[in-house]
């Protein structure tokens, strides 16, 4: 339930002056899933627990990490029998909140965009063009031109977000058909105000975002050429950038003191709050169980291993 093995596919047992170098890894993670688990099971491990923080108006962010075709948009947007992490944590969300109704006033927000050759479009309203992202006077990233929808209607969001993911930006390559070139990210913002006139002043307001990164990958195994190369430098320098922003927030203890970069991409610019801010973290690593997969597995398990030294304090 915690520990993954990763095996070398092209040792050889016999190999005797190989022996000393052998690859195969031994990763401990919080929780690992096999092949079997549920949409459901993965949720209630993974994010349940982050609504109620939420609405007392914390931060929480959710990534989907890992090599193109491994299946991180099914485990955020799933498909309609199915749903993923975004639908559930939205209908667990409006519960929650509705239970609180009769003594706080709360609106719900959400925008759905996604970041491709550098550039932030909006999937919502997707002839909005490109966007900014500026920083406010209080010293928080805001996308000027994003269109944001207040619903408290689960379903309603399920086609709103399908809907938009049919805008994001898909192309065939050899490793995936249907590979996302983007990195998608759906913001949900709330807003809570007590119905009670003498605190009547107090505003909790919490952010969940839910990133669907795009593929991890090696030009080699996709065989990309010309435009589709260049979408696949642009996604690795911005995985780079998260990386080394992982790097630093995670050695940020340690004996040397890190700058942390979070200028170096819009991906990183827009998640600063969600990876060294008050916020609560997840990331939900995908890997491949074909051999012909071993090393881009190998690559998401050290980064997601990574990600796990990060301590922030809420």
């Amino acid at each position: 339930q915690q520990r993954v093995v990763l095996l070398d596919p092209s040792e050889d047992p016999d190999d005797i002056l190989r022996a000393n170098r052998s690859r195969e890894r031994t990763f401990v993670f919080d929780m690992v899933f096999d092949h079997r688990a549920t949409q459901e099971e993965v949720y209630a491990s993974t994010t349940k627990n982050l609504i109620g923080g939420v609405i007392s108006g914390y931060n929480a962010t959710i990534f989907a990490y890992g090599p193109t075709g491994t299946g991180k948009t099914y485990t955020m947007l799933g498909m309609d029998c199915e749903p993923g992490i975004y639908i559930r944590s939205l209908e667990d969300l409006f519960k929650a909140l509705e239970a609180t109704a009769e003594e706080m006033d709360y609106t719900v927000s959400m925008s759905y965009l996604e970041i491709y050759n550098k550039v932030i479009r909006d999937l919502l309203n997707p002839s909005s063009g490109f966007l900014d992202l500026r920083e406010d006077s209080r010293g928080s990233i805001q996308i000027a031109g994003i269109t944001e929808v207040s619903t408290t209607n689960a379903e309603e969001i399920m086609q709103l977000l399908t809907k938009g993911n049919r805008q994001r930006t898909q192309e065939p390559t050899a490793a995936n058909k249907t590979s996302s070139r983007s990195h998608a990210v759906l913001q949900v913002t709330v807003t809570q105000k007590s119905r009670r006139q003498a605190i009547g002043e107090e505003m909790r307001i919490g952010k969940l975002f839910m990133v669907d990164l795009a593929g991890s990958e090696r030009a080699a195994q996709t065989q990309n050429r010309g435009k589709r190369m260049k979408e696949g430098a642009h996604i690795n320098r911005s995985l780079l950038a998260l990386g080394n922003c992982i790097n630093a927030l995670s050695e940020k203890g340690g004996s040397r003191a890190q700058f942390v970069n979070f200028r170096d991409s819009k991906l990183t610019r827009l998640l600063k709050d969600s990876l060294g801010g008050n916020s609560r973290t997840v990331m939900i690593a995908h890997i491949s169980p074909a051999s012909t997969s071993f090393e881009e597995s190998r690559m998401t398990l050290i980064y997601a291993y990574r990600a796990k030294n990060i301590k922030t304090q809420v």
